[in-house]
Parts: C-alpha cells; structure tokens; sequence
C-alpha cells in the first residue's frame, strides 16, 4: 500500500495520467464519430471536380484550404450533410453578410452540390449524406413524430413547422417546402441557430418520424382553412376584425331601425 501511495505522489503520475486520459477521449470520439460515408463512396473525380468547384467559388471566404477567418468559419470537419444542405438550399454561397444566410434558388445543381460535399469530407470526418431509406417519410410514424416535433423544434419552428422569430434579426424558417433530406441534414449538422440533433439526443428511428409529420402537414386541412398555421395570433386577429365587425354592422343596424 505504501508502494502505491508513493507512487501516486510520483511526480510523473499527472503526466502519465493525461496522457492516459487524452487517449481513451481519443478513442471514444473515433468509436462515436460520425461517419463520413459521402467522402468514402464518392469517386476520385467527384472529390477533384468538388475541389475545383470550391477553390472557384467558395475559397474567396472559407480559404483555399477550407480553414476560414475570424469572421468565416471553417469547415474542417462539418461533413458532407452540412455542405449539401447549404448547397443545395442556396443558402451558400451567400449573396451579402447578413445575421443569417437564407433559402433562395441554388447555385448549383445537386450533383455538384455532392461534389463540393464530397471534397470538404475529405478534409475530416463529419455528418455524411444519409441514404434515401433513412429519409423515407413512408417508413416513419407521423403521431411520434408530432410528439418529437413538438418537444424539440415547435418552440422555434412553431408547432406545424411554419416558421417563428429569434433574436438579432435571426429566424427559424418555414419547412412546408423543405425536402426530407433538407430536414436530416438540419438535424444532423445543426446549421444557423439550430442545435445539433445526434443520435444521442434524436436516434435514426425518430428523425424518420420527424419528417414523416411534416410531410404529413402539408395534405388538405380537414378543419378547412389553417389561417397560416402560425397559432392563436392570426386565430385572434379573425375573431377580433369578424366579432367587432359583426357588432358594429349590428349597432348600425339597431340605430338605423330606431329611428
């Protein structure tokens, strides 16, 4: 026990034990990383035409090496997910600095987007594309997925997906026209305000449920008209224009009769 004792006193014993410490953190990260599928199955001239595409077009702000500035972040280690969603969402590359990079009509078409996904993977590991199977809504559970959605994203999102205000002139936007691999890829690479959503916190099973109610908001509403779907403010604003309107037609009315 005194032998024990004394060699916890050691004065190389804090050393040895970071070193010890930093290597298992080392290998539980490389065990639970996410995979960057995309990278591995895309072929040596998909990841050249993804460098040349980024080096023409997105290397002016993220760096010829993708190492980015103080004001441009970096994209070592995003993955594939993240570039394709902004890709592919227009969001980049940007039109001018803004709090926040929105949707508009991409610049690229999906598979250079793909491309450009591909080469940034090579660059570390991160989030790959998911397969068309993960992102099925038809395999999905549209009533566990309300519960999930209403959890996690209504707070921003608003409860149907509609979209909602932050702060700074930041917002959380509409999903009515997003794509279920548009919805992953958010989940997965947290892109904006957003958290990141990983299997810890949102497995496979529930993304897939996610998206299968929102698609499922965007069929016919069997109550009629939704009015926006955006909550009691515009409920509010119909019954005060029609309620106040009716009882101003009706005290015309009773003045009109009385005299």
């Amino acid at each position: 026990m005194k032998a024990l004792a004394a060699s916890r006193r050691h004065r190389l014993a804090p050393v040895i034990l970071m070193t010890l410490a930093l290597f298992l953190t080392g290998a539980v990260y490389a065990a639970l990383a996410p995979s960057s599928a995309q990278a591995n199955s895309a072929s040596a001239d998909d990841i050249e035409e993804g460098r040349r595409l980024f080096i023409t077009n997105c290397s002016t702000c993220h760096g010829m090496d993708a190492e980015g500035s103080d004001t441009v972040p970096s994209l070592i280690g995003v993955g594939a997910a993240s570039v394709h969603f902004q890709v592919i969402t227009g969001r980049m590359p940007m039109d001018a600095d803004a709090p926040q990079a929105g949707a508009k009509p991409p610049q690229f078409n999906d598979e250079q987007a793909r491309q450009l996904a591909a080469y940034v993977a090579t660059l570390g590991p991160g989030p790959g594309i998911p397969g068309e199977d993960v992102v099925d809504p038809e395999l999905g559970n549209a009533a566990e997925g309300m519960q999930l959605f209403r959890t996690n994203c209504a707070m921003c999102h608003n409860f149907v997906g509609a979209g909602g205000a932050l702060s700074n002139g930041k917002y959380a936007p509409a999903l009515d026209d997003s794509t279920p691999i548009e919805i992953y890829e958010a989940m997965i690479t947290g892109p904006q305000s957003m958290p990141v959503f990983n299997n810890a916190n949102l497995n496979e099973e529930d993304k897939r449920n996610i998206i299968a109610f929102l698609i499922s908001q965007r069929e016919p509403n069997p109550g009629g008209f939704n009015l926006g779907s955006i909550g009691s403010v515009s409920e509010g604003v119909w019954a005060f224009l029609v309620g106040f309107g009716l009882l101003i037609g009706a005290a015309v009315w009773i003045g009109a009769r009385s005299s």
